[in-house]
Parts: C-alpha cells; sequence; structure tokens
C-alpha cells in the first residue's frame, strides 16, 4: 500500500477528530459536574466511529462493485485536472471564509446533557444523530472515501484502512477521556478553555485549506506535475 496514500488518509483523519461530533461534544460531554461517565462516552464515540465506519465500508466497495470504470474515470486526465482545480480553488477559498461564532449553551443545554448522559440509548442516539447531521460537511471524510476509491484497493485493505481511520479520528477523544479520569475535576478548567475555543473559532477555514492542500497534491503527483516541477 502507498505509504502517501497512508499519509494522506492519517492527515484527514487527524482533521477529522477536531469536528464538532468526534472531539467538541465529547468535551462537551467530560464537562459534565461529578463522576466522569466514561462507559458513556465511550457508546457515543463507539457509534460516531461504527456510522463513519459503515458508511466509509459501504461507498468504497459499493463503488467498486457498481461502477467498475469508476477507477478509470477518475484517473483520467480531464478529471484529475478538475480535482486539481477544485483542490487549489478550496485551498485559496479557505482564507476568505469569516470567522463564526456559536453561542453558549444555558441551563437547559445542561440539564438536558444530564440526561443524554443518564441512559446508554440517549447517548447513542445523541451519536448518530450528530454524526448523521455532520457528515455531508466533513469535508476531510468525504475526500477520504474518494482517495480510497480512487486506490483501488481490495476490499480486506479497504475494512482495514477505513477500520484505522475511524479509530484515528476518535483519537483524540479517548486521550482526553483517560486524561480526565486520571486528573478528575483539575482538568475541568483546561477542557473548558479548549471547548470555547474551538466553539468560537473559525475551524472550517483551516479544515477547508488542509482538505484542498491534499486533494491537489494527490491530482498532482498522479499527472506527473510534481515530477516536473522537481
Amino acid at each position: 500500500m502507498d505509504l502517501a496514500l497512508l499519509g494522506s488518509l492519517a492527515a484527514l483523519a487527524l482533521i477529522d477528530s477536531t469536528s464538532f461530533g468526534t472531539l467538541l461534544i465529547p468535551i462537551w460531554l467530560l464537562l459534565n459536574p461529578g463522576p466522569v461517565r466514561a462507559a458513556r462516552l465511550l457508546i457515543f464515540l463507539g457509534t460516531v466511529a461504527a456510522f463513519y465506519f459503515a458508511l466509509g465500508v459501504a461507498v468504497a466497495l459499493g463503488a467498486d462493485a457498481f461502477l467498475p470504470q469508476l477507477g478509470r474515470l477518475l484517473d483520467s486526465t480531464p478529471v484529475l485536472w478538475g480535482q486539481l482545480v477544485t483542490g487549489v480553488a478550496l485551498f485559496f477559498w479557505s482564507f476568505r471564509l469569516d470567522r463564526k461564532h456559536r453561542p453558549a449553551g444555558g441551563g437547559r443545554l445542561l440539564r438536558w446533557r444530564e440526561r443524554v448522559l443518564s441512559e446508554r440509548g440517549g447517548v447513542a442516539g445523541l451519536g448518530l444523530a450528530a454524526a448523521a447531521a455532520e457528515v455531508t460537511t466533513m469535508l476531510p471524510y468525504l475526500a477520504a472515501i474518494g482517495l480510497l476509491t480512487t486506490a483501488e484497493l481490495p476490499g480486506g485493505q479497504v475494512v482495514a484502512v477505513m477500520a484505522g481511520y475511524c479509530v484515528l479520528m476518535t483519537a483524540p477523544a479517548l486521550v482526553l477521556l483517560a486524561a480526565r479520569l486520571a486528573f478528575g475535576e483539575r482538568l475541568a478548567g483546561p477542557l473548558k478553555r479548549i471547548s470555547d475555543a474551538m466553539a468560537n473559532s473559525n475551524t472550517l477555514s483551516w479544515i477547508v485549506g488542509i482538505v484542498g492542500f491534499l486533494l491537489a497534491y494527490d491530482a498532482a503527483g498522479r499527472l506527473g506535475l510534481a515530477h516536473v516541477a522537481g
């Protein structure tokens, strides 16, 4: 398997790990007062990871099963030039995205968090809803599926790579969970600052920029432009 492909997928997974569903909601759940409900957070992260794993494998393998010509089409020169232009456009567009701010939740939101954490079904439903609502806006995830499809990997490798992608995507939240269990309320302050910074910053701009760069880099390599430039 191409190391460059694995590197690109790892980078995309790490970008995905900073999304609303994979990091911001877990931090919000970890800020709930009282003992850490690790099992509830693991159910949430497991639901999110399972959703993205199943969808990614279905799309990647489905494309190969039902559209056998898709790989040749995506590797054609016109499509590669289109991918290159799209990547460059996304990269430069990222500099024009405006900063957006999210309003902080009040007492009603805190009470709803407590109810969600009190039931396994509630936290699993939250994970499924968050993943389903966010999937069409997760550009790194969609780009990763595109890279997997164009790579024309065997089915077993697609499953393994997608599983690794989802594990890496949830790794930062798992690290924060372990730290919260180890340090208790001492970590509440830093978690609150991370949550506020993510909510009030325009993370979409740099996500779009990195995805654009990876798409352009992949297309340039397959078009042979990287060798020309070198």
